[in-house]
């Protein structure tokens, strides 16, 4: 028994070494010869730090400021009518709302016309209580609690439930509307409910949205360990998610979520490698195929798969996320990084050697090389 403990401690010992000595010599590889264009990527000197994806059509970025505007102006109107056109897909009027609640951090009064001029709205209703827990959090700050000055946190623990109280009579204006319900979801970890209190709060949510993705991504860090929960949690609601989200739907993204949370929380280690883990990580990226290539949601997921692939030991899957990921490479993890773009090729060039993937044929090299271009 004792010469099959050995065998078996000598085996992990090899494996545990052979691992992080490969990564090392595959990284300088990647730093000294690695041609990102031989590989069907794009090249390192066209990668750009600034965005996760694409950035929006031009007519798009127009219309954008053109509602700012009119909202700075006074005129709440073509504000009400954008969030009303998303009819209900739920996701899409949330992002909406999302877009308002940018506007109304630089300039709010006319938020309040529109509440004063249409009091039966549930979307100016549910804008103005998310409103409430953002001025909440930026008079709190980023800090730990101890760091935050009395009256400042007294003013915040006033703020939160006062959002809160202000979704429910939001909810009580459109009954079916998912929105106020995400709101109070996302006071709710500020506002110190316990388990019991949160959950008639995630019920009525689901109830209304059961794919909701900012709602699944406000319940993630709800049950992550730094707030009510414990990994273990955050990793069976990611799970569950992932699970239950319908073809086309970029939910399953919620898991590599819960696995950029973990690792930050516990490190490198925590990161699951059983082959379930990597089944699921398989599971993410057919799931991603599967979503419209202008969901915006789409490109900043592609990064943390890309990653997370990675570090799992799924390099081919890796390298095939980052030639669709392009030339973008101002996302997390990358951003993070002092340097973004040395910290995306880096990663590109060790999935590419630990994947052992070929070369492209030399005379195939500028046309692919031209289509990545075209497309990026």
């Amino acid at each position: 028994m004792s010469l099959l403990l050995i065998i078996i401690a000598g085996t992990y010992f090899i494996t545990w070494f052979r691992g992080p000595y490969r990564t090392s010599r595959a990284a300088a590889w990647a730093r000294t010869v690695f041609d990102p264009a031989a590989y069907g990527l794009v090249p390192r000197a066209v990668l750009d730090p600034h965005r996760a994806g694409p950035p929006a059509p031009a007519d798009r970025g127009a219309a954008v400021q053109s509602l700012a505007e009119a909202a700075w102006s006074g005129n709440w109107r073509p504000a009400a009518a954008h969030v009303e056109a998303a009819g209900e897909d739920w996701d899409e009027r949330w992002s909406r709302l999302e877009l308002l609640a940018e506007i109304a951090e630089q300039d709010d009064d006319w938020l309040t016309a529109w509440r004063a001029a249409d009091p039966g709205s549930c979307d100016a209703a549910t804008l103005e209580a998310k409103h409430m827990v953002s001025r909440a959090w930026a008079i709190r700050g980023s800090g730990f609690a101890h760091e935050v000055p009395a009256a400042r946190m007294a003013e915040f623990r006033r703020l939160l439930p006062a959002a809160i109280e202000a979704a429910h009579r939001a909810a009580l204006l459109a009954p079916e509307n998912p929105g106020p319900w995400v709101v109070m979801v996302l006071a709710a970890r500020g506002a110190q409910y316990t388990p019991d209190r949160f959950a008639p709060l995630w019920d009525g949510l689901v109830t209304r949205a059961p794919y909701h993705y900012e709602g699944h991504w406000q319940g993630m860090q709800y049950w992550c360990a730094k707030w009510y929960g414990t990994n273990r949690k955050m990793m069976a609601f990611a799970r569950r998610a992932m699970d239950k989200a319908p073809v086309g739907s970029p939910l399953a993204g919620i898991y590599v979520h819960a696995l950029s949370e973990l690792e930050s929380r516990s490190g490198l280690r925590a990161l699951p490698r059983t082959r379930a883990g990597k089944r699921r990580l398989k599971a993410v990226a057919a799931a991603l195929a599967a979503v419209p290539a202008d969901n915006p949601r789409l490109p900043a997921l592609r990064h943390l798969l890309a990653d997370h692939l990675g570090k799992a030991g799924l390099h081919a899957a890796s390298v095939e996320q980052f030639r669709l990921i392009g030339r973008w490479c101002g996302a997390g993890p990358w951003a993070n990084r002092p340097d973004p773009v040395d910290a995306f090729d880096l990663a590109r060039g060790v999935a590419v050697r630990l994947s052992r993937t070929k070369p492209l044929p030399p005379e195939t090299r500028n046309l692919k090389d031209a289509v990545l271009h075209h497309h990026a």
